[in-house]
Protein backbone atom coordinates (compact mmCIF):
# COMPACT_ATOMS: atom_id res chain seq x y z
CA UNK A 1 0.00 0.00 0.00
CA UNK A 2 1.13 3.38 -0.75
CA UNK A 3 1.00 5.33 2.37
CA UNK A 4 2.01 9.46 2.35
CA UNK A 5 5.36 8.87 3.51
CA UNK A 6 5.79 6.98 0.14
CA UNK A 7 4.16 9.49 -1.95
CA UNK A 8 6.41 12.42 -0.32
CA UNK A 9 9.35 10.44 -1.35
CA UNK A 10 8.18 9.31 -4.86
CA UNK A 11 7.66 13.62 -5.00
CA UNK A 12 11.13 14.24 -3.56
CA UNK A 13 12.58 12.29 -6.59
CA UNK A 14 10.53 13.21 -9.30
CA UNK A 15 10.90 16.77 -8.16
CA UNK A 16 14.34 16.68 -8.51
CA UNK A 17 14.36 15.05 -11.38
CA UNK A 18 12.21 17.63 -12.90
CA UNK A 19 14.68 20.60 -11.76
CA UNK A 20 17.65 18.97 -14.02
CA UNK A 21 15.12 19.15 -17.09
CA UNK A 22 14.88 22.96 -17.71
CA UNK A 23 11.11 22.26 -18.77
CA UNK A 24 8.53 24.00 -17.37
CA UNK A 25 6.26 22.16 -14.69
CA UNK A 26 3.32 21.41 -17.29
CA UNK A 27 5.83 19.99 -19.56
CA UNK A 28 7.23 17.54 -17.21
CA UNK A 29 4.09 16.61 -15.24
CA UNK A 30 2.26 15.25 -18.19
CA UNK A 31 4.89 12.84 -19.13
CA UNK A 32 5.14 11.73 -15.73
CA UNK A 33 1.47 10.75 -15.30
CA UNK A 34 1.39 9.53 -18.44
CA UNK A 35 3.74 7.23 -16.86
CA UNK A 36 2.07 6.40 -13.52
CA UNK A 37 -0.74 5.54 -15.12
CA UNK A 38 1.09 3.17 -17.30
CA UNK A 39 2.63 1.19 -14.34
CA UNK A 40 -1.31 0.88 -12.88
CA UNK A 41 -2.91 -0.12 -16.50
CA UNK A 42 0.03 -3.05 -16.20
CA UNK A 43 -1.14 -4.12 -12.59
CA UNK A 44 -5.11 -4.45 -13.75
CA UNK A 45 -4.01 -5.93 -17.17
CA UNK A 46 -1.73 -8.84 -14.92
CA UNK A 47 -4.78 -9.38 -13.07
CA UNK A 48 -6.62 -9.80 -15.90
CA UNK A 49 -4.22 -11.70 -17.45
CA UNK A 50 -3.95 -14.21 -14.61
CA UNK A 51 -7.64 -14.80 -14.40
CA UNK A 52 -8.28 -14.86 -18.59
CA UNK A 53 -4.54 -16.55 -19.78
CA UNK A 54 -2.22 -15.10 -21.96
CA UNK A 55 -3.77 -14.09 -25.42
CA UNK A 56 -3.91 -17.41 -27.30
CA UNK A 57 -4.28 -19.07 -24.53
CA UNK A 58 -6.70 -21.63 -24.24
CA UNK A 59 -8.21 -24.87 -25.87
CA UNK A 60 -10.75 -24.57 -29.17
CA UNK A 61 -11.60 -20.97 -28.41
CA UNK A 62 -8.45 -18.71 -27.49
CA UNK A 63 -8.05 -16.06 -25.37
CA UNK A 64 -8.60 -13.04 -27.34
CA UNK A 65 -8.24 -9.18 -26.78
CA UNK A 66 -11.92 -8.49 -26.77
CA UNK A 67 -12.13 -10.68 -23.26
CA UNK A 68 -9.81 -8.54 -21.56
CA UNK A 69 -12.22 -5.49 -23.06
CA UNK A 70 -15.14 -7.49 -21.89
CA UNK A 71 -13.22 -7.07 -18.48
CA UNK A 72 -12.97 -3.52 -18.73
CA UNK A 73 -9.51 -4.03 -18.69
CA UNK A 74 -7.51 -1.37 -20.88
CA UNK A 75 -5.62 -3.73 -23.35
CA UNK A 76 -1.66 -3.34 -23.83
CA UNK A 77 0.29 -5.18 -26.43
CA UNK A 78 3.73 -6.18 -25.17
CA UNK A 79 5.71 -2.71 -26.31
CA UNK A 80 3.03 -0.50 -24.72
CA UNK A 81 3.66 -2.66 -21.09
CA UNK A 82 5.56 -0.58 -17.88
CA UNK A 83 7.78 -4.08 -17.52
CA UNK A 84 9.11 -3.35 -21.36
CA UNK A 85 9.67 -0.05 -20.62
CA UNK A 86 12.48 -1.90 -17.71
CA UNK A 87 14.10 -4.27 -19.94
CA UNK A 88 15.34 -0.37 -21.78
CA UNK A 89 18.72 1.01 -21.43
CA UNK A 90 20.99 3.88 -22.01
CA UNK A 91 21.52 2.83 -25.67
CA UNK A 92 17.57 2.83 -26.28
CA UNK A 93 15.88 6.12 -27.44
CA UNK A 94 13.69 6.20 -24.34
CA UNK A 95 11.44 9.12 -25.49
CA UNK A 96 10.98 7.44 -28.81
CA UNK A 97 10.19 3.56 -26.88
CA UNK A 98 7.77 5.31 -24.55
CA UNK A 99 5.92 7.63 -27.42
CA UNK A 100 5.20 4.50 -29.57
CA UNK A 101 3.86 2.62 -26.27
CA UNK A 102 1.55 5.41 -25.94
CA UNK A 103 0.84 5.54 -29.68
CA UNK A 104 0.02 1.80 -29.19
CA UNK A 105 -2.13 1.77 -25.77
CA UNK A 106 -4.57 4.67 -28.08
CA UNK A 107 -4.46 2.73 -31.25
CA UNK A 108 -5.81 -0.51 -29.05
CA UNK A 109 -8.13 1.76 -26.63
CA UNK A 110 -10.51 3.92 -29.09
CA UNK A 111 -11.64 5.32 -26.02
CA UNK A 112 -8.19 6.89 -25.13
CA UNK A 113 -7.61 8.74 -28.03
CA UNK A 114 -5.56 11.53 -27.69
CA UNK A 115 -5.79 11.25 -24.23
CA UNK A 116 -1.91 10.09 -23.49
CA UNK A 117 1.45 12.24 -24.02
CA UNK A 118 3.74 11.71 -27.04
CA UNK A 119 6.39 14.20 -25.64
CA UNK A 120 8.68 11.87 -23.77
CA UNK A 121 11.83 12.70 -26.31
CA UNK A 122 12.57 15.89 -24.76
CA UNK A 123 12.55 14.56 -21.27
CA UNK A 124 16.15 12.44 -22.17
CA UNK A 125 16.86 8.88 -21.04
CA UNK A 126 18.63 9.89 -18.26
CA UNK A 127 15.77 11.64 -16.10
CA UNK A 128 13.36 8.50 -18.17
CA UNK A 129 15.10 5.68 -16.74
CA UNK A 130 15.30 6.88 -13.52
CA UNK A 131 11.52 8.01 -13.92
CA UNK A 132 11.10 4.34 -14.73
CA UNK A 133 13.36 3.09 -12.33
CA UNK A 134 11.65 5.00 -9.84
CA UNK A 135 8.02 3.99 -10.63
CA UNK A 136 9.03 -0.09 -11.04
CA UNK A 137 8.68 -1.46 -7.24
CA UNK A 138 5.72 0.75 -6.43
CA UNK A 139 2.45 -1.04 -5.74
CA UNK A 140 -0.05 0.27 -7.06
CA UNK A 141 -3.29 -1.54 -5.95
CA UNK A 142 -6.41 -0.73 -4.63
CA UNK A 143 -6.68 3.11 -3.97
CA UNK A 144 -2.87 3.57 -4.21
CA UNK A 145 -3.01 4.66 -7.93
CA UNK A 146 -5.38 7.45 -7.30
CA UNK A 147 -3.73 8.86 -4.06
CA UNK A 148 -0.23 8.74 -5.93
CA UNK A 149 -1.70 10.53 -9.23
CA UNK A 150 -3.64 13.15 -6.74
CA UNK A 151 -0.23 13.91 -5.07
CA UNK A 152 1.71 14.86 -7.79
CA UNK A 153 -0.98 16.31 -9.56
CA UNK A 154 -1.68 18.66 -6.67
CA UNK A 155 2.39 19.52 -6.51
CA UNK A 156 2.63 20.02 -10.27
CA UNK A 157 -0.28 22.82 -9.65
CA UNK A 158 1.76 24.58 -6.61
CA UNK A 159 4.90 24.24 -9.02
CA UNK A 160 2.66 25.91 -11.85
CA UNK A 161 1.96 28.53 -9.57
CA UNK A 162 5.01 29.56 -7.97
CA UNK A 163 6.60 29.71 -12.03
CA UNK A 164 3.72 32.57 -12.16
CA UNK A 165 1.43 30.47 -14.22
CA UNK A 166 -2.19 29.66 -14.20
CA UNK A 167 -2.31 26.00 -13.64
CA UNK A 168 -4.97 24.28 -15.19
CA UNK A 169 -5.64 20.93 -15.91
CA UNK A 170 -4.24 19.71 -19.58
CA UNK A 171 -7.44 18.21 -21.98
CA UNK A 172 -5.46 15.21 -22.22
CA UNK A 173 -5.55 14.61 -17.99
CA UNK A 174 -9.29 15.42 -17.86
CA UNK A 175 -10.24 12.58 -20.33
CA UNK A 176 -7.52 9.97 -18.93
CA UNK A 177 -9.16 10.77 -15.60
CA UNK A 178 -12.88 10.23 -16.71
CA UNK A 179 -11.97 7.16 -18.42
CA UNK A 180 -10.21 5.63 -14.93
CA UNK A 181 -13.04 6.60 -12.96
CA UNK A 182 -16.06 5.63 -15.44
CA UNK A 183 -18.77 7.70 -13.99
CA UNK A 184 -21.11 5.44 -16.12
CA UNK A 185 -23.71 7.28 -13.31
CA UNK A 186 -24.43 9.17 -10.40
CA UNK A 187 -23.31 12.60 -9.21
CA UNK A 188 -20.09 13.99 -10.34
CA UNK A 189 -18.27 16.62 -8.23
CA UNK A 190 -15.20 18.83 -8.98
CA UNK A 191 -13.88 21.10 -6.00
CA UNK A 192 -12.14 23.22 -8.82
CA UNK A 193 -14.32 22.77 -11.71
CA UNK A 194 -12.78 26.16 -13.92
CA UNK A 195 -14.22 25.85 -17.28
CA UNK A 196 -15.65 22.68 -16.83
CA UNK A 197 -13.61 20.46 -18.49
CA UNK A 198 -14.22 17.30 -16.28
CA UNK A 199 -18.20 17.74 -16.77
CA UNK A 200 -17.82 17.80 -20.43
CA UNK A 201 -16.09 14.85 -20.56
CA UNK A 202 -18.02 12.82 -18.05
CA UNK A 203 -21.18 13.71 -20.48
CA UNK A 204 -19.03 12.70 -23.65
CA UNK A 205 -18.03 9.74 -21.62
CA UNK A 206 -21.81 8.55 -21.16
CA UNK A 207 -22.60 9.00 -24.77
CA UNK A 208 -20.05 7.37 -26.05
CA UNK A 209 -21.92 4.37 -23.91
CA UNK A 210 -25.39 5.17 -25.55
CA UNK A 211 -27.00 6.44 -22.74
CA UNK A 212 -28.04 10.22 -22.07
CA UNK A 213 -26.01 12.23 -20.21
CA UNK A 214 -28.51 14.15 -18.43
CA UNK A 215 -30.61 11.33 -17.37
CA UNK A 216 -27.29 9.62 -15.97
CA UNK A 217 -25.24 11.68 -14.35
CA UNK A 218 -25.82 15.36 -12.21
CA UNK A 219 -22.99 17.56 -11.57
CA UNK A 220 -21.86 20.03 -8.82
CA UNK A 221 -18.48 22.01 -8.10
CA UNK A 222 -16.84 24.81 -7.08
CA UNK A 223 -14.56 27.43 -9.12
CA UNK A 224 -11.33 28.49 -7.42
CA UNK A 225 -11.17 32.26 -7.58
CA UNK A 226 -7.62 34.34 -7.20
Amino acid sequence: MVTGDVEKRLWAVADQLWANTGLRPGEFSVPVLGLIFLRYAEKIYAAAEEKLGPIGSGGRRKVSKDDYLAEGVIFLPENARFSYLQTLTEGDVIGLAINEAMKAVEEENVDLKGALPRNYVQLGNKVLLELIKLLGPVDLSGDAFGKVYEYFLGNFAIKEGQKGGVFYTPESIVKLIVEIIEPYHGRIFDPACGSGGMFAQSADFVKRHHKTAMEEISIFGTVNRP
